[in-house]
């Protein structure tokens, strides 16, 4: 399970930072986009202070991020989790509250499995809002991902 989360968790550093450097490139500043990124980043450093059992409290769930910032966050998310990856236990159940109090239990691959499955969801909707917004969205799809680490593809 491991190899699986390695490469899981490099794709999504990965997608991460293609995005950010799409946003830097067309100078995206508009405040939505940014908005769901920093939640992305948001959620890496939560759900892995739950599985650590640090405070999470330093990252506030919908807080927006300026672009500079963000991309020192999710460089350092990308290096927290690839850290854990290569250490962590994933055959546990993790017990916490969320956002919102409630109370659950989940097996810890789940969960890191849904972290990633919650990135792509949001990266996707700001393909959508670039576009939208006249800026050119960037391909942060996992089998382009794969062909670039392949070599079939220029990253």
């Amino acid at each position: 399970m491991r190899e699986f989360f390695e490469k899981w968790y490099q794709y999504n550093a990965w997608a991460n930072r293609k995005v950010i450097d799409c946003l830097e490139r067309q100078q995206v500043t508009d405040e939505k986009i940014l908005t769901l990124l920093s939640h992305v980043v948001s959620a890496q450093f939560i759900w892995l202070g739950r599985f650590k059992n640090q405070p999470i409290e330093a990252f506030p769930l919908w807080k927006t991020y300026p672009l500079a910032e963000l991309k020192e966050l999710a460089k350092t998310a990308a290096t927290q989790w690839n850290t854990f990856v290569l250490e962590g236990e994933f055959d546990r159940v993790l017990k916490y509250k969320n956002y919102t109090g409630q109370y659950f239990e989940n097996q810890v691959e789940q969960i890191m499995i849904h972290l990633v499955n919650h990135g792509t969801y949001h990266r996707g909707q700001i393909a959508l809002l670039l576009r939208q917004k006249g800026f050119e969205p960037v391909n942060t799809d996992y089998i382009t991902y794969d062909r670039v680490i392949s070599g079939q593809l220029d990253d």
